[in-house]
C-alpha cells in the first residue's frame, strides 16, 4: 500500500502526450477500454478540449516527487443539459502505480470534489469482467444500475458492461 501523498493538478496540452501513453497501456489487458488498438494524441484532441478546469475537470496526478502517476476525469454523460449534474468518472494509473490501492485515494478525492462542479451524480462504467474496478467503485457506495450484457466484442469474445451510479450528497 502507498503512503506517499498524490497531488492533483490540471492537465494541460502538454500532458495530453502522457495521458495518451497511460490510456494505451491498458488496452491490451482488455479490462478497461473498449478500444482494441492504441490511439494517438491526435485522435484524443477533441476528448481533451471537451475537459475544463471549471466544470469537467481533467486531472493529472502526481506522487510526492512530481511524477506523474496517473489521470482522472469527469465526463458530460449524454450531452444533454438536463444531465448537466452527472458525469462518467475515468481513472488511470500508470503501469507502475496499478495494485498499489491509490485507486481508493484517486476516487475518494474525486467524490470530494464533485460538488465544487455541480456535481449531483457520478457514474462509472466498468466492464462486467473487471472485478477489481467493480470492488474499488462498490467500496465507495456505487450501485449497480445497469448491466448491459454482452455489448462489447473483444478478441472474439462478448463482454457486458456495468453502469455503477453514486449520488452525491448536496
Amino acid at each position: 500500500m502507498n503512503t506517499a501523498p498524490l497531488s492533483y493538478r490540471d492537465a494541460t496540452y502538454a500532458d495530453l502526450e502522457k495521458i495518451v501513453a497511460i490510456y494505451n497501456t491498458t488496452i491490451a489487458s482488455r479490462m478497461v477500454t473498449a478500444d482494441t488498438e492504441p490511439v494517438s494524441v491526435t485522435s484524443r484532441e477533441r476528448w481533451f478540449g471537451e475537459h475544463n478546469a471549471t466544470k469537467r475537470p481533467l486531472w493529472i496526478i502526481e506522487n510526492s516527487e512530481g511524477e506523474i502517476v496517473g489521470w482522472v476525469s469527469f465526463q458530460s454523460f449524454y450531452g444533454r443539459p438536463a444531465y448537466d449534474a452527472t458525469v462518467e468518472i475515468s481513472i488511470y494509473m500508470d503501469e507502475s502505480q496499478r495494485g498499489k490501492g491509490l485507486g481508493k485515494e484517486v476516487l475518494q478525492y474525486c467524490i470530494n470534489r464533485a460538488p465544487d462542479f455541480g456535481i449531483r451524480t457520478l457514474l462509472g462504467f466498468i466492464f462486467a469482467h473487471n472485478e477489481a474496478s467493480l470492488k474499488l467503485f462498490r467500496h465507495f457506495g456505487f450501485e449497480d444500475w445497469a448491466t448491459l450484457p454482452g455489448i462489447a466484442l473483444l478478441d472474439g469474445e462478448e463482454r457486458g458492461l456495468k453502469i455503477l451510479g453514486k449520488r452525491i450528497a448536496d
